[in-house]
């Protein structure tokens, strides 16, 4: 199975558990739960370098290209992880 087709099949649940998963083991603050609205910087104890290596293991995970910083302004919230994440596959789906 090709990577576009195992990207295909991923439901969006799984998806998003998944992600869920990368955050809370990735998440300096490991005892705090990891919620739609947990803000990576404040409740999860995420640093610039952190954020940066995140954005690394989700793209390599979920067979994406490297995101725009442009993309990622303003991404500060567990859920809007979720939402870009999902954005990305769609496109790739579409491509």
């Amino acid at each position: 199975m090709s990577e576009r087709q195992r990207r295909a099949v991923v439901s969006d649940a799984d998806m998003g558990r998944e992600v869920y998963r990368v955050i809370a083991a990735m998440a300096p603050k490991p005892d705090t739960v990891c919620a739609e609205q947990s803000r990576l910087v404040e409740d999860l104890g995420f640093d610039s370098l952190r954020l940066m290596e995140l954005t690394v293991v989700l793209e390599r995970t979920f067979g994406l290209p490297g995101y725009r910083p442009e993309e990622l302004a303003g991404v500060l919230r567990v859920g809007q992880v979720v939402q870009l994440i999902r954005a990305g596959l769609e496109r790739e789906n579409r491509a």
